[in-house]
């Protein structure tokens, strides 16, 4: 279970963005040098970093959520990668607003998805292509579900538009200094279910698929994604084609999940899986919207704790 370690309550700052108060009068890194000067480890469990409450009245939403992830965790100058999802949306939109507004400047974003980077364009956020070289100080993103134990995730259930990539927007959050994933109560969970979509090279798609269905069976089904029409199998007449080239299978869990790093695992051993979406291993935070307020927990060491969260 997560320790508590401070407390919150939001506050209206005078440009009526969201302020978190906290009292955490024993630490004193700065937020910059929290996020990229201190060494990365990894707790052993996660931990309840803040709980912001708000009124009764008004009860806080994705869009709290993403208003929190921005104005504590981007700063000037930086380069973020710009996740996918309802909940990177709000924070796309927001962070364009803080930009016109003059409280940050000279931001570069760098987006996940298609949809991000329209989404990004309209709020007028300055955006640079991913290269493997890229420096990415900041990343925030969606998941599907986050594993409450190990804050492991759980990507690319979306739908897809034309050239998405799986591959590419694991590969901003994997290697930013630091991330965030934004969800609501529901999807940060230790009861996991649902599917995990799994990329395949489409020559042998269909033996790949075997393998998978002979590695869970009996706990899921194993069903190539379509790019329009009825989902199935067999994928359709039109099956969906990321921007590499490769299908996706949708691995549909009727049973529990009970550990998706040993999931993630098996899959990697599976010859002709290219990858998967489900995301393990790496320090980051979670901000979770809640009936009760914004909760962050994180499964960073001590000394990576931000002060002004």
């Amino acid at each position: 279970m997560a320790r508590a370690i401070t407390s919150a309550s939001f506050s209206a700052s005078p440009t009526g963005a969201p302020h978190l108060a906290l009292r955490r009068p024993w630490i004193t890194r700065s937020v910059a040098a929290s996020l990229h000067s201190s060494p990365i480890g990894l707790a052993r469990s996660p931990r309840l970093l803040a709980r912001a409450t708000a009124p009764v009245a008004c009860a806080p939403d994705l869009l709290q959520a993403a208003k929190v992830t921005v104005d504590e965790y981007v700063r000037n100058g930086m380069v973020v990668g710009l996740g996918s999802g309802r909940a990177s949306g709000l924070a796309i939109k927001y962070l364009g607003q803080r930009l016109r507004e003059g409280a940050l400047k000279g931001i570069v974003g760098v987006p996940t998805s298609v949809s991000s980077a329209s989404e990004a364009a309209k709020a007028g956020i300055p955006l640079n292509n991913y290269q493997e070289n890229l420096q990415i100080d900041f990343a925030f993103d969606d998941a599907d579900l986050i594993e409450e134990r190990t804050l492991t995730a759980i990507i690319g259930r979306r739908k897809f538009e034309g050239g998405e990539s799986i591959i590419e927007e694991k590969s901003i959050v994997k290697t930013a200094s630091g991330l965030a994933f934004i969800v609501a109560e529901n999807q940060y969970t230790s009861d996991l279910d649902g599917s995990i979509p799994v990329l395949v090279n489409s020559g042998n798609w269909l033996e790949t698929a075997e393998e998978i269905d002979d590695l869970f069976l009996g706990d899921a089904e194993v069903w190539r994604r379509p790019s329009s029409g009825d989902a199935g199998p067999l994928g359709g007449d039109f099956p969906l084609v990321t921007r590499e080239g490769h299908h996706v299978l949708d691995v549909i869990f009727t049973s529990p999940i009970l550990d998706l790093g040993q999931v993630a695992e098996s899959l990697d051993q599976i010859d002709g899986v290219v990858d998967h979406g489900i995301i393990c291993g790496i320090p980051c935070t979670v901000i979770i919207a809640s009936n009760d307020g914004v909760e962050v927990v994180d499964n960073l060491s001590k000394d990576r704790v931000i002060d002004s969260l």
